[in-house]
């Protein structure tokens, strides 16, 4: 130290300090001669000696203007010393590294000030000192005086300058402070870093690519910055980014994929849109590295395919095209349960444009991997089958074919139909709304009669009486009306005649006897018209019912349809078809005059031409004995005696009808009792609570209530 002070004027010691900067200037002048004349004699140890006096009584005084005078005093020394700084610099930096953080604005400005000259006389070697130097600047950057800011930011152009120009730039040493610092929110700090993340990228020796990884997601975070300038520069340097990507032969996709994964589920609507288009790009490109991140790609599609701008719409179903296209298999590394679990958390969307994405690559699954899907199907199937109550029909359609892909196994076929009957005795409304779409569907997947017979074994052992009546009933209409159902009507109506037929006659049977209409509609189908006539007489005052001529009204109008048209020809034979005659008029008997289908019918009976109808043939309908031609006009006999061995046992399906019958009206009555029960409980309770009105007498017997039979009933 004592060298130093031998070597060192006084006054310019002195002047250093001074609190004008002039004085100060002027010192540094002079201190910058000493220095370099030291230099040109060789004295390192004096120049050594000056800095530590430099250092440790100025930049460490607790007086603002002696640190002030020892930083524009170190850089004084530094161009003195010119190109042999270098040796120096280790004694010179430090110091004015640690005043970037001095509490004192000014002090902090002119270290900015005696950096930025440091950096111009040593150019390369002040690249040791990088990422010291670095980390100050970001923290400059953000400084609250806007000279700090401004200094900071010309010694930050000369740094940039100075390690673009450096072949002893580490870029693996940097990428890690970079990597710290991407997450921080203050505007100027993030300006900071686009900028050098540009710069560095722009060098062509540096490879900034093969570290995209690890600041991706700092550049994505900054699209939803509130400044546009930032949003710009961030959204700039990724284009840029993406561009060489596409020209790159080597990239590593699985790390960005993850990154793009979670911002593409962003909620500013810029980074979503970025995301999925770099995702978009990534599928056209990644190739094999991406098949292990496919679910996770695929968790990102999905809800973007609903997104509420279109932008993002167009891209992310386009992207699900792609991915659908590529073909993998399990054994590239394929993850067939995976995708089934993204597809299937998606099923519980709350648009349906997701859910139907979904539904499209269960489907795609099943195609092209069959055996894997079903390897997964305890995981899958409860939830598809419950999307059959998905509120969109597109949905359920779907649904259903997936479900028809999978049916294609017995006992997968079985579940679906069990489940259907739960769902449709469980909500009244979804068979109301939805049953007819999804029989009718099913129908045309799996084929009716399948669907039929399976439908109709589960409905013959259904123990609520009052769900099957109405079940069976929601068949009937549909078998009678759905185009799709054509084939089996046409099969029907050889049920007198073919064995095909009759099989489906008996397996619809034993459930239709749910409900008297059905039966005699199914018995009109298959134009079994004198065991029509059998099920009609054999209804008695129970069964006749307001649900039962509402029913009947149906069947009359589905009469006056293209479907019966056989039927309404035949009338012109009635010589021939007297059972069919009979069986309308026991209808029109059952029908309250007054009601449009008691009219419709009359009208229909009216037409029917006298010719060819003796009185012979009229008695042999009620001997039971008339033989009638089937619809190929093949002899049959449409009665319950003389049958050959295979015709259908008209007597035994007769009783079985009974029997169903007899079940329901026992239930109806243990129904009304258990009402009557009730409503006595509540009188009860009610004349105990004095709660009768004063007008009634308790004593007296009830008032008898007319009931007007059903030829008053409206329809």
């Amino acid at each position: 130290m004592a060298d130093a002070l031998s070597i060192i004027p006084a006054s310019v010691l002195r002047n250093l300090a001074d609190k004008l900067y002039e004085k100060r200037k002027n010192a540094a002048l002079e201190l910058e001669g000493i220095v370099k004349q030291l230099a040109l004699a060789g004295d390192h140890d004096k120049i050594t000696a000056v800095i530590k006096l430099l250092t440790e009584d100025f930049t460490l005084s607790p007086q603002a203007n002696h640190r002030k005078g020892g930083l524009i005093g170190l850089a004084a020394a530094t161009v003195g010393l010119t190109t042999e700084a270098a040796q120096h610099l280790e004694q010179i930096v430090p110091p004015v590294l640690k005043s970037f953080s001095d509490q004192d604005s000014r002090v902090r400005y002119y270290a900015c000030e005696a950096l930025y000259n440091i950096a111009k006389v040593v150019r390369g070697d002040f690249i040791m000192f990088f990422n010291q130097i670095f980390d100050a600047l970001c923290k400059l950057s953000a400084d609250s005086d806007a000279n700090v800011q401004s200094a900071a930011h010309l010694l930050d152009r000369l740094v940039k300058d100075i390690v673009t120009e450096s072949d002893q730039f580490s870029i693996e040493e940097f990428i890690p402070l970079l990597r710290e610092r991407m997450n921080v929110l203050n505007p100027y700090v993030r300006q900071f870093l686009v900028g050098w993340i540009t710069v560095l990228d722009s060098v062509p020796d540096i490879d900034m690519l093969g570290f995209l990884p690890d600041f991706l997601d700092g550049l994505f975070n900054m699209l939803s910055d509130s400044s546009h300038e930032i949003r710009q520069q961030a959204d700039s340097a990724l284009s840029e980014f993406l561009q060489e990507i596409k020209n790159s032969p080597s990239v590593d996709y699985g790390r960005m994929a993850e990154i793009l994964v979670q911002r593409a589920g962003s909620p500013d609507e810029f980074t979503r849109q970025t995301a999925i288009t770099w995702i978009n790009e990534f599928v056209k490109l990644g190739g094999d590295q991406l098949i292990p991140y496919y679910a996770d790609i695929l968790g990102a599609i999905l809800p973007c395919i609903s997104d509420k701008e279109e932008k993002i719409r167009v891209v992310a179903r386009e992207t699900n095209d792609e991915l659908l296209a590529i073909k993998a298999a399990p054994s590239d590394g394929f993850d067939v349960g995976a995708i089934l679990a993204v597809a299937k958390r998606h099923l519980s969307s709350e648009w349906e444009a997701t859910r139907i994405e979904a539904l499209h690559w269960i489907s795609a699954l099943l195609d092209k991997h069959h055996d894997e899907v079903l390897s997964f199907l305890s995981d899958i199937f409860d939830t598809l089958l419950k999307a059959l109550s998905d509120p969109s029909d597109k949905v359920v359609l779907l649904v259903l074919e997936v479900h028809a892909q999978i049916a294609k196994d017995t006992k997968h076929f079985h579940d679906l139909v069990v489940f259907l009957v739960d769902n449709f005795r469980n909500d009244n409304s979804l068979l109301e709304k939805r049953g007819a779409l999804i029989i009718r569907r099913l129908c045309v997947l799996l084929g009716a009669e399948t669907v039929y017979r399976e439908l109709s074994a589960i409905l013959e052992k259904e123990a609520d009486l009052d769900f099957a009546s109405i079940m069976v009933q929601a068949l009937n209409l549909i078998l009678l009306t759905s185009s799709e159902l054509s084939e089996l009507r046409e099969l029907l109506k050889e049920s007198l005649a073919e064995g095909a037929g009759r099989d489906l006659f008996h397996a619809l049977y034993a459930s239709w006897c749910h409900s008297p209409m059905a039966i005699i509609s199914l018995c009109l189908l298959a134009q079994a018209y004198q065991h029509a006539c059998t099920v009609i007489q054999s209804l008695v005052e129970e069964d006749i019912n307001v649900k039962f001529l509402v029913q009947l009204d149906k069947l009359i109008r589905l009469l006056e349809t293209p479907i019966f048209a056989y039927l309404r020809l035949q009338l012109l034979e009635p010589g021939r078809y007297p059972w069919l005659l009979k069986a309308l008029y026991g209808l029109l008997m059952l029908l309250p005059q007054q009601s449009a289908a008691f009219k419709i019918l009359r009208t229909r009976l009216k037409t029917v031409p006298s010719y060819s109808f003796s009185g012979e043939q009229l008695q042999n309908t009620s001997l039971g004995t008339s033989h009638i031609r089937g619809p190929n006009h093949i002899p049959v006999q449409d009665g319950e005696v003389k049958q050959d061995k295979q015709g259908i046992n008209f007597a035994l399906r007769l009783q079985q009808f009974e029997k169903m019958q007899r079940q329901h009206r026992a239930r109806a009555k243990s129904q009304a009792k258990s009402q009557n029960t009730s409503a006595s409980k509540v009188i009860q309770t009610a004349e105990g609570n004095g709660q009768l009105q004063s007008g009634t007498d308790a004593n007296q017997p009830p008032q008898r209530t007319s009931r007007k039979g059903p030829g008053h009933l409206q329809l």
